[in-house]
């Protein structure tokens, strides 16, 4: 099968990883002058990832760099459009590409801001683009996030879902479109909250970042609230535990903290040591990260087999 990436940011050149890595042929176009040198160096830098997943590297055999948007699409099945979040940018991509798809094929568009309605209107057929908003890096993360709506081609949605988990990824349809989509609101509003207990002096930013990590992090990474509120409730399940500690959580939504990003609140986040750290702090922190989490998911495969 062919694929292509339109866009090699940080979320494109992670998807032409994962490609790669299972095999896929994959056609590349970025709009950036010699954004090739910069991919095949982070692809490179993902070997260490894949080997530690037990999965094949990716073959630069089956990349091929395009001069143009319309070349790289040119016979591909699918095409991952991650394009800088500015819709004129996008429409634009699309109406230079459209002739050139094949008629079975499915742009798929990783945006997190933009609703389908809006990315349908770069297109004279508006059926053949779906939203699949991935989590950041693609490679490692499971979650996609699927949406089609009734404008959508028959059956496009279970042939996205199907292609997603052929790469062992964990893709969720969407019955309706929300801003945001689901976990990024979910993050929005467990951000809005930390920076809100930062603004009245309960703990510092750096400090409620360990309170996650250091706690409900952890549980988050196996299951989701409602299925550990269930667990917590041991058989009486979710209905146990609402009737157990419904109430209180009914207070505290009561009393959660509003913000808004002014002056006050953009001084204080500048002045945690959040918003302070090198260039090589933030390659240690980021290597920690891919390196836990590469560990979590090579483990909870192991457990699953």
């Amino acid at each position: 099968m062919k694929v292509s990436v339109l866009g090699t940011g940080v979320i494109g050149k992670s998807w032409v990883a994962l490609f790669l890595a299972h095999k896929l042929k994959v056609s590349v176009y970025d709009c950036k002058p010699n954004y090739e040198t910069d991919l095949i160096q982070f692809i490179e830098s993902t070997s260490d990832s894949f080997d530690a997943l037990d999965l094949p590297l990716p073959d630069l055999n089956l990349l091929k760099i395009c001069g143009t948007a319309a070349q790289a699409v040119s016979g591909a099945s699918f095409i991952q459009e991650n394009l800088p979040e500015k819709l004129e940018i996008k429409h634009a991509t699309y109406r230079e590409i459209e002739k050139y798809l094949l008629d079975n094929a499915i742009v798929l568009s990783s945006t997190s801001g933009f609703s389908l309605k809006d990315l349908q209107k770069g297109f004279d057929d508006p059926s053949r683009i779906i939203i699949a908003h991935p989590f950041n890096p693609p490679h490692l993360i499971p979650l996609v996030e699927v949406f089609g709506d009734t404008t959508t081609k028959d059956d496009a949605v279970n042939q996205v879902l199907n292609f997603y988990e052929s790469l062992g990824k964990t893709p969720i349809a969407l019955k309706k479109s929300v801003p945001g989509h689901i976990a990024n609101r979910l993050q929005a509003v467990l951000w809005q909250e930390t920076l809100a207990l930062a603004r009245d002096g309960v703990a510092s930013l750096e400090d409620i970042d360990k309170a996650v990590a250091a706690g409900p992090g952890l549980r988050w990474a196996v299951f989701g609230p409602n299925q550990l509120f269930a667990l917590a409730a041991g058989d009486r399940g979710l209905n146990g535990f609402i009737e157990h500690l419904g109430s209180r959580f009914e207070s505290w939504w009561a009393t959660a903290g509003q913000v808004v990003l002014d002056n006050d609140m953009l001084d204080l986040i500048a002045s945690s040591e959040l918003a302070n750290q090198s260039p090589l702090k933030q390659s240690h922190l980021i290597k920690k990260r891919d390196d836990f989490l590469i560990s979590m998911i090579s483990k909870a495969r192991k457990a699953e087999q």
